[in-house]
Protein backbone atom coordinates (compact mmCIF):
# COMPACT_ATOMS: atom_id res chain seq x y z
CA UNK A 1 0.00 0.00 0.00
CA UNK A 2 1.38 3.30 -1.30
CA UNK A 3 0.89 6.60 -0.01
CA UNK A 4 1.91 10.65 -1.24
CA UNK A 5 2.10 13.01 1.29
CA UNK A 6 3.72 16.61 0.96
CA UNK A 7 4.79 19.24 3.47
CA UNK A 8 2.34 21.68 4.14
CA UNK A 9 2.92 22.22 7.77
CA UNK A 10 2.42 18.93 8.33
CA UNK A 11 2.21 16.01 5.74
CA UNK A 12 -0.95 16.10 3.99
CA UNK A 13 -1.80 13.04 1.88
CA UNK A 14 -2.76 13.27 -1.73
CA UNK A 15 -3.83 11.11 -4.71
CA UNK A 16 -1.11 11.25 -7.30
CA UNK A 17 2.67 11.36 -6.73
CA UNK A 18 4.40 14.51 -7.58
CA UNK A 19 7.77 16.13 -7.78
CA UNK A 20 9.59 16.52 -3.88
CA UNK A 21 6.54 14.82 -2.21
CA UNK A 22 7.17 11.94 0.41
CA UNK A 23 6.02 8.02 -0.90
CA UNK A 24 5.38 6.27 1.82
CA UNK A 25 4.66 2.29 0.85
CA UNK A 26 3.60 -0.18 3.48
CA UNK A 27 3.82 -4.11 2.82
CA UNK A 28 4.26 -3.34 -1.01
CA UNK A 29 2.14 -5.84 -3.29
CA UNK A 30 3.44 -6.58 -6.91
CA UNK A 31 2.09 -3.17 -8.29
CA UNK A 32 4.15 -1.22 -5.78
CA UNK A 33 7.12 -2.57 -6.48
CA UNK A 34 6.41 -1.78 -10.28
CA UNK A 35 5.84 1.83 -9.56
CA UNK A 36 8.70 2.16 -7.64
CA UNK A 37 10.46 0.27 -10.13
CA UNK A 38 9.12 1.71 -13.96
CA UNK A 39 7.77 4.88 -12.81
CA UNK A 40 10.29 6.25 -10.36
CA UNK A 41 13.30 4.54 -11.49
CA UNK A 42 14.19 2.88 -7.64
CA UNK A 43 17.26 0.79 -7.74
CA UNK A 44 16.13 -2.99 -7.51
CA UNK A 45 18.80 -3.88 -5.17
CA UNK A 46 17.38 -1.54 -2.34
CA UNK A 47 14.12 -3.14 -2.66
CA UNK A 48 15.94 -6.10 -2.11
CA UNK A 49 17.83 -5.09 0.94
CA UNK A 50 14.86 -3.50 2.32
CA UNK A 51 12.76 -6.64 2.09
CA UNK A 52 15.59 -8.98 4.18
CA UNK A 53 13.90 -9.02 7.89
CA UNK A 54 17.38 -9.37 8.64
CA UNK A 55 18.79 -6.24 7.03
CA UNK A 56 21.73 -4.44 9.60
CA UNK A 57 21.23 -0.51 9.76
CA UNK A 58 23.48 1.43 7.37
CA UNK A 59 23.87 3.96 4.39
CA UNK A 60 24.40 3.45 0.39
CA UNK A 61 24.65 5.16 -2.34
CA UNK A 62 23.80 4.21 -6.35
CA UNK A 63 24.38 6.92 -9.06
CA UNK A 64 21.76 9.97 -7.74
CA UNK A 65 20.18 7.34 -5.18
CA UNK A 66 20.83 7.23 -1.57
CA UNK A 67 19.35 4.36 0.79
CA UNK A 68 19.61 4.53 4.80
CA UNK A 69 18.11 1.39 6.56
CA UNK A 70 17.45 1.95 10.09
CA UNK A 71 15.80 -0.87 12.48
CA UNK A 72 12.42 0.12 14.20
CA UNK A 73 10.25 -1.47 16.55
CA UNK A 74 7.54 -3.68 15.81
CA UNK A 75 5.03 -4.60 18.39
CA UNK A 76 3.73 -8.54 16.99
CA UNK A 77 0.17 -9.15 18.19
CA UNK A 78 0.16 -13.01 17.30
CA UNK A 79 4.19 -13.67 17.54
CA UNK A 80 6.24 -15.81 20.08
CA UNK A 81 8.23 -12.72 20.94
CA UNK A 82 6.27 -9.66 21.86
CA UNK A 83 8.34 -6.73 20.20
CA UNK A 84 10.74 -7.43 17.13
CA UNK A 85 12.53 -4.64 15.21
CA UNK A 86 12.57 -4.62 11.46
CA UNK A 87 13.95 -2.43 8.88
CA UNK A 88 12.53 0.58 7.20
CA UNK A 89 14.28 1.78 4.12
CA UNK A 90 14.19 5.62 3.26
CA UNK A 91 15.26 6.28 -0.42
CA UNK A 92 16.29 9.45 -1.98
CA UNK A 93 17.09 11.63 -4.45
CA UNK A 94 16.93 15.20 -5.43
CA UNK A 95 12.91 14.85 -6.70
CA UNK A 96 11.74 12.58 -3.94
CA UNK A 97 11.72 10.95 -0.66
CA UNK A 98 10.41 6.92 -0.45
CA UNK A 99 9.82 5.12 2.41
CA UNK A 100 9.91 1.08 2.76
CA UNK A 101 8.75 -1.11 5.00
CA UNK A 102 7.62 -4.90 5.01
CA UNK A 103 5.80 -4.59 7.59
CA UNK A 104 2.58 -2.22 9.38
CA UNK A 105 3.97 -0.28 12.04
CA UNK A 106 2.89 2.37 14.38
CA UNK A 107 5.56 4.78 14.14
CA UNK A 108 4.79 6.41 10.84
CA UNK A 109 0.98 7.04 11.14
CA UNK A 110 2.34 8.49 14.42
CA UNK A 111 5.03 10.49 12.64
CA UNK A 112 2.40 12.21 10.24
CA UNK A 113 0.14 13.00 12.68
CA UNK A 114 3.11 14.59 14.88
CA UNK A 115 4.46 16.23 11.47
CA UNK A 116 0.51 18.03 11.47
CA UNK A 117 -0.13 18.21 14.98
CA UNK A 118 3.42 20.66 15.30
CA UNK A 119 3.17 22.04 12.08
CA UNK A 120 6.42 20.51 11.54
CA UNK A 121 8.22 21.76 8.01
CA UNK A 122 10.95 19.21 6.82
CA UNK A 123 13.17 20.55 3.82
CA UNK A 124 16.10 18.34 3.82
CA UNK A 125 16.17 14.98 3.45
CA UNK A 126 19.08 14.58 5.99
CA UNK A 127 16.72 16.07 8.71
CA UNK A 128 13.66 13.78 7.49
CA UNK A 129 15.90 10.75 8.02
CA UNK A 130 16.64 12.18 11.74
CA UNK A 131 13.07 12.83 12.60
CA UNK A 132 12.39 9.51 11.35
CA UNK A 133 15.01 8.20 13.87
CA UNK A 134 14.14 10.02 16.35
CA UNK A 135 10.57 9.15 15.99
CA UNK A 136 11.89 5.35 16.36
CA UNK A 137 13.78 6.40 19.69
CA UNK A 138 10.35 7.69 21.05
CA UNK A 139 8.64 4.33 20.24
CA UNK A 140 11.46 2.19 21.58
CA UNK A 141 11.22 4.21 24.89
CA UNK A 142 7.44 3.51 24.95
CA UNK A 143 7.83 0.17 24.41
CA UNK A 144 10.44 -0.33 27.33
CA UNK A 145 7.82 0.93 29.43
CA UNK A 146 5.55 -1.76 28.30
CA UNK A 147 8.67 -4.45 28.61
CA UNK A 148 8.77 -3.33 32.45
CA UNK A 149 5.52 -3.75 33.38
CA UNK A 150 5.42 -7.10 31.69
CA UNK A 151 8.84 -7.80 33.61
CA UNK A 152 7.72 -6.88 37.24
CA UNK A 153 4.19 -8.83 36.35
CA UNK A 154 6.35 -11.96 35.79
CA UNK A 155 8.50 -11.47 38.53
CA UNK A 156 5.25 -11.52 40.92
CA UNK A 157 3.98 -14.08 39.46
CA UNK A 158 7.69 -16.41 39.91
CA UNK A 159 7.29 -14.91 43.51
CA UNK A 160 4.13 -16.81 44.16
CA UNK A 161 4.71 -19.85 42.72
CA UNK A 162 7.47 -20.72 39.36
CA UNK A 163 5.63 -21.93 36.51
CA UNK A 164 7.11 -22.38 33.14
CA UNK A 165 4.89 -20.18 31.38
CA UNK A 166 6.30 -17.54 33.21
CA UNK A 167 10.27 -18.34 33.11
CA UNK A 168 9.13 -18.34 29.25
CA UNK A 169 7.63 -15.53 29.06
CA UNK A 170 11.04 -13.48 30.71
CA UNK A 171 13.20 -15.42 28.10
CA UNK A 172 10.79 -13.49 25.34
CA UNK A 173 11.37 -10.38 26.93
CA UNK A 174 15.24 -11.25 27.17
CA UNK A 175 15.26 -11.86 23.55
CA UNK A 176 13.62 -8.82 23.06
CA UNK A 177 15.92 -6.81 24.79
CA UNK A 178 18.48 -8.27 22.52
CA UNK A 179 16.83 -6.91 19.21
CA UNK A 180 16.72 -3.70 20.96
CA UNK A 181 20.09 -3.28 22.26
CA UNK A 182 21.77 -4.64 18.63
CA UNK A 183 19.15 -2.49 16.70
CA UNK A 184 19.56 1.06 18.79
CA UNK A 185 23.42 0.58 18.51
CA UNK A 186 22.78 0.44 14.60
CA UNK A 187 21.07 3.52 14.27
CA UNK A 188 23.90 5.27 16.65
CA UNK A 189 26.04 4.18 13.76
CA UNK A 190 23.51 5.36 10.83
CA UNK A 191 24.36 9.49 12.89
CA UNK A 192 27.90 9.44 12.51
CA UNK A 193 27.33 8.24 8.41
CA UNK A 194 24.59 11.14 8.52
CA UNK A 195 27.49 13.69 10.37
CA UNK A 196 29.90 12.34 7.51
CA UNK A 197 27.70 12.67 4.68
CA UNK A 198 25.84 15.36 4.20
CA UNK A 199 28.70 17.44 6.06
CA UNK A 200 26.47 20.72 7.47
CA UNK A 201 23.51 20.27 5.66
CA UNK A 202 20.93 18.90 8.65
CA UNK A 203 19.75 20.47 11.78
CA UNK A 204 23.00 20.40 14.46
CA UNK A 205 19.98 20.76 17.40
CA UNK A 206 17.76 18.06 15.66
CA UNK A 207 21.33 15.59 15.48
CA UNK A 208 21.87 16.51 19.30
CA UNK A 209 18.69 15.94 20.24
CA UNK A 210 18.47 12.47 18.22
CA UNK A 211 21.59 11.51 19.52
CA UNK A 212 20.69 12.02 23.16
CA UNK A 213 17.05 9.70 22.84
CA UNK A 214 19.63 7.05 21.16
CA UNK A 215 21.50 7.17 24.82
CA UNK A 216 18.48 7.39 26.70
CA UNK A 217 17.56 4.25 25.26
CA UNK A 218 20.68 2.28 25.07
CA UNK A 219 20.91 2.86 28.78
CA UNK A 220 17.68 1.79 29.24
CA UNK A 221 17.80 -1.30 27.07
CA UNK A 222 21.22 -2.30 29.27
CA UNK A 223 19.82 -1.42 32.43
CA UNK A 224 16.51 -4.03 31.96
CA UNK A 225 19.05 -6.41 30.61
CA UNK A 226 21.07 -6.17 33.59
CA UNK A 227 18.30 -6.43 35.61
CA UNK A 228 16.24 -9.31 34.15
CA UNK A 229 20.16 -10.87 34.17
CA UNK A 230 19.80 -10.70 37.79
CA UNK A 231 16.48 -11.94 38.14
CA UNK A 232 16.53 -15.11 35.96
CA UNK A 233 19.86 -15.90 38.14
CA UNK A 234 18.22 -15.45 41.20
CA UNK A 235 15.37 -17.75 40.21
CA UNK A 236 17.71 -20.25 38.80
CA UNK A 237 19.26 -20.06 42.47
CA UNK A 238 16.33 -20.62 43.67
CA UNK A 239 15.07 -23.59 41.78
CA UNK A 240 18.25 -25.51 42.49
CA UNK A 241 17.92 -25.21 45.95
CA UNK A 242 13.93 -26.13 45.52
CA UNK A 243 15.58 -29.40 44.08
CA UNK A 244 17.87 -29.80 46.79
CA UNK A 245 15.38 -29.22 49.50
CA UNK A 246 13.34 -32.03 47.76
CA UNK A 247 15.72 -34.60 47.03
CA UNK A 248 17.04 -34.37 50.77
CA UNK A 249 13.49 -34.81 52.37
CA UNK A 250 13.22 -37.68 50.00
CA UNK A 251 16.54 -39.22 50.92
CA UNK A 252 15.34 -38.20 54.69
CA UNK A 253 12.29 -40.49 54.37
CA UNK A 254 13.75 -42.86 52.25
CA UNK A 255 16.15 -44.00 55.33
CA UNK A 256 13.16 -43.60 57.73
CA UNK A 257 11.72 -46.33 55.68
CA UNK A 258 14.65 -48.45 55.26
CA UNK A 259 14.21 -49.62 58.78
CA UNK A 260 11.04 -51.57 58.86
CA UNK A 261 11.84 -53.25 55.56
CA UNK A 262 15.70 -54.32 56.66
CA UNK A 263 13.76 -55.91 59.93
CA UNK A 264 10.85 -57.18 57.80
CA UNK A 265 13.13 -58.59 55.41
CA UNK A 266 15.33 -60.78 57.94
CA UNK A 267 12.46 -61.92 59.05
CA UNK A 268 11.00 -62.93 55.99
CA UNK A 269 13.92 -65.71 55.09
CA UNK A 270 12.87 -69.06 54.90
CA UNK A 271 14.92 -69.92 58.44
CA UNK A 272 14.45 -70.80 62.19
CA UNK A 273 14.61 -67.23 63.61
CA UNK A 274 14.47 -66.29 67.63
CA UNK A 275 10.56 -65.94 68.95
CA UNK A 276 9.28 -67.27 65.89
CA UNK A 277 7.26 -69.25 67.72
CA UNK A 278 6.22 -66.53 69.87
CA UNK A 279 2.03 -65.92 69.44
CA UNK A 280 3.04 -62.03 69.59
CA UNK A 281 5.93 -61.92 67.68
CA UNK A 282 4.24 -60.17 64.69
CA UNK A 283 2.97 -57.44 67.18
CA UNK A 284 6.22 -57.52 68.52
CA UNK A 285 8.45 -56.40 65.50
CA UNK A 286 5.81 -54.21 64.06
CA UNK A 287 6.12 -52.35 67.22
CA UNK A 288 9.98 -52.52 66.97
CA UNK A 289 10.05 -51.38 63.36
CA UNK A 290 8.06 -48.30 63.99
CA UNK A 291 9.63 -47.44 67.25
CA UNK A 292 13.21 -47.48 65.77
CA UNK A 293 11.75 -45.49 62.34
CA UNK A 294 9.84 -43.04 64.96
CA UNK A 295 13.45 -42.58 66.30
CA UNK A 296 15.36 -42.31 64.03
CA UNK A 297 12.95 -39.50 62.22
CA UNK A 298 13.44 -37.64 65.27
CA UNK A 299 16.95 -37.15 64.82
CA UNK A 300 16.77 -35.91 61.09
CA UNK A 301 14.16 -33.67 61.98
CA UNK A 302 16.73 -32.57 64.72
CA UNK A 303 19.65 -31.76 61.80
CA UNK A 304 16.93 -30.64 59.63
CA UNK A 305 16.76 -33.21 56.88
CA UNK A 306 12.87 -33.40 57.23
Amino acid sequence: MRKFLNDENGFIEHRQWSPHCWVNVECPDQSDIRFMLDDLSVPPSFLESISDMDERPRIEKEGEWKLTIIRIPLHCQDGDTPYITVPLGIITNNEVVITVCYKFTELIPDFIAHTRCRGIQISRESDFILRLIYSSTFWYLKYLKDISISLKTATKQLERSIRNKDLLSLMKIQETLVFFNTSIRGNEMIIGRIQRLYRDEFDHDLLEDVEIELRQADNTVNIYTDILDSTMDSFASIISNNVNDIMKKMTGVSIVLMIPTLIASFYGMNVEITYGNNPFAFWLILFGSFTLSFILYIVLKKIRWL
